[in-house]
């Protein structure tokens, strides 16, 4: 029986090709194979030409490749070559299916090793200059997301925190800003929107909870929504 090869689930980070960590990009470089998230740019795939290419996709509301597919296609790629990369956007370990991709790997004897990205509430913090703790201000942050499992509630609790990031937050960021205003949250706390997070198409927006609460408007990428009192601007600030 052949040898079965190692995969790799490997953070792309949140968009720029060159915000991917030098470990990821010298893996990418060396796959004989790469399976790649939707989020994943042409450029960041331009690291890797020598490699075959396999789109596993998955976006909110669009055709997409149901998770136990992507798992049995990781297997099976294994099984034909020897360095395997799954891609994925963000970092693999927050919001990205890590956990049933490593338990079909590990269940089928394969060797296999996460390689960290940087995750977009870090990249996005960065983009705005606005740091998610503050010294006397903001001394916790929580990272959610509204997406569930089928056999869970469709609004979970919101976490208690000083900084709320809420990722995949573009269709129900109304809805989080609601709960909070019903919570006694201010009307006019900082709200800072980041769409496609360090990409050439980066759009920032800085509102109040209350205007958060009346929606956004559809936008073409990826919405990451921070809330809290750490996100107000500063004397200065543009």
């Amino acid at each position: 029986m052949a040898a079965l090869g190692k995969v790799y689930l490997v953070g792309a980070g949140p968009g720029a090709a060159d915000l991917i960590t030098v470990r990821g990009a010298r893996l990418l470089e060396q796959a004989d194979v790469v399976l790649y998230d939707a989020l994943v740019t042409p450029e960041m795939l331009a690291l890797c030409r020598q490699a075959e290419l396999i789109s596993v996709g998955k976006r909110s509301g669009q055709r997409s490749t149901a998770q136990t597919i992507i798992n049995q296609q990781l297997v099976e790629c294994a099984g034909k070559f020897r360095q395997v990369v799954r891609l994925k956007g963000g970092d693999p370990m927050l919001f990205g299916r890590a956990d049933e991709e490593l338990r079909a790997l590990e269940a089928a004897g394969i060797e296999v090793e996460v390689v960290p990205g940087i995750t977009t509430a870090v990249a996005a913090a960065a983009a705005t200059l606005q740091p998610l703790t503050k010294r006397g201000v903001a001394r916790s942050v929580a990272f959610f997301t509204s997406s569930t499992a089928p056999d869970q509630p469709d609004h979970p609790a919101l976490p208690e925190t000083d900084t709320l990031v809420q990722y995949m937050g573009g269709r129900e960021a109304a809805a989080t800003a609601e709960r909070l205003l019903a919570e006694g949250r201010r009307p006019d706390l900082p709200v800072v929107v980041v769409e496609n997070c360090s990409r050439a198409d980066e759009r920032i927006l800085r509102l109040t909870l209350s205007d958060l609460a009346r929606g956004l408007e559809p936008g073409h990428g990826p919405v990451l929504v921070m809330l809290g009192e750490a996100l107000a601007r500063r004397e200065h600030q543009t």
